[in-house]
């Protein structure tokens, strides 16, 4: 039980010479938007319940990973991790052309490890970077496409786990059945949430030409310290397209902690326009996140992903 919660929490998770590093605590929602101007709720015909709906209801965010497999790109990974005072413990980068012209194909252009990284054994020292280097490097090739196990099935694999994690990604405010303790705190939509967080939305544009809405959900700053403890997450911003309302980014703030763990974690994802701005890739995943259980060391990480060179593969 205690390897399954770590896998849950690990996956909520986003030059060669390491100078690019990623700044600790200092999370924020797509940084490639320039914000226009708030917008006023009762002055437009757009509600609250509209981007909810799509947010809820939205498939292209997922479709937008499935459609990997289709191009040939350049893959460039940074990951980071820190001891208790967030001091740089270990550093790894890889340059990695995914080739997708038939069976798919990983070559690595870069690979660069600094630090500690690595148990005598030689897998790593810390699950969260075991868990990014299955998901991040394989997920082109198997990880983000296949059908998941029936959650709850007798033998339940980790596909089933993170399939669970991709609920909350990909469909953030739906219940994640089977996640003990807090499967039912990711849904922030309901009707005795929605109670705790303030809604708001502002025009920006996106990669210098996209006309787009920022959404975000965040806690009340009025409510009492106890009930804000008990919200998992502390903010959940969507960025959609404002010609098609096609969703565009996602960025994700969550707390928490009980007797059996101790997590904070930020995440946020962009996607971008390829093929004549008719078909939606990712471009960049960042992640950082410290999360605790018992008799594990405490792991602190930060991660950057970016994709570039999308082209289409052979048909």
């Amino acid at each position: 039980m205690k390897k399954i919660i770590l896998s849950l929490f690990v996956i909520f998770i986003s030059s060669p010479s390491f100078a690019q590093q990623i700044p600790r605590f200092n999370p924020d929602t797509v940084l490639t938007i320039v914000i226009d101007s708030a917008v006023s709720i009762k002055s437009t015909r757009l509600t609250a319940e509209s981007f909810i709906q799509e947010i809820v209801n939205d498939t292209s965010f997922y479709q937008a990973f499935r459609n990997m497999k289709k191009y040939s790109f350049n893959a460039e990974n940074r990951i980071f991790t820190y001891d208790k005072k967030n001091n740089i413990e270990g550093k790894i980068y890889r340059k990695i052309h995914h080739n997708n012209n038939g069976p798919h194909k990983m070559e690595y252009l870069a690979k660069q490890d600094t630090g500690k990284l690595y148990k005598k054994n030689g897998k790593y020292s810390l699950y969260t970077v075991e868990m990014f280097d299955y998901i991040f490097m394989n997920a082109y090739n198997s990880d983000f496409v296949p059908s998941a196990p029936v959650a709850g099935a007798k033998g339940e694999s980790n596909e089933s786990y993170k399939d669970k994690l991709k609920t909350l990604i990909f469909s953030p405010g739906r219940p994640i059945k089977g996640l003990p303790f807090i499967g039912n705190k990711t849904q922030i939509f309901s009707a005795n949430m929605r109670q705790y967080y303030d809604y708001t939305f502002y025009r920006g544009t996106y990669l210098d030409s996209i006309p787009v809405y920022r959404f975000k959900v965040s806690i009340k700053p009025d409510i009492s310290g106890w009930t804000k403890d008990g919200l998992m997450i502390k903010e959940l911003t969507t960025i959609f397209d404002m010609r098609n309302f096609q969703i565009l980014g996602r960025y994700v703030d969550m707390k928490y902690n009980n007797m059996l763990f101790d997590f904070n974690v930020q995440m946020n994802i962009e996607l971008g326009y390829f093929d004549n701005n008719e078909v939606l890739l990712p471009t960049k995943i960042t992640y950082q996140g410290n999360w605790d259980i018992p008799f594990k060391k405490e792991e602190r990480a930060s991660f950057l992903i970016l994709h570039k060179g999308y082209q289409m593969g052979k048909k």
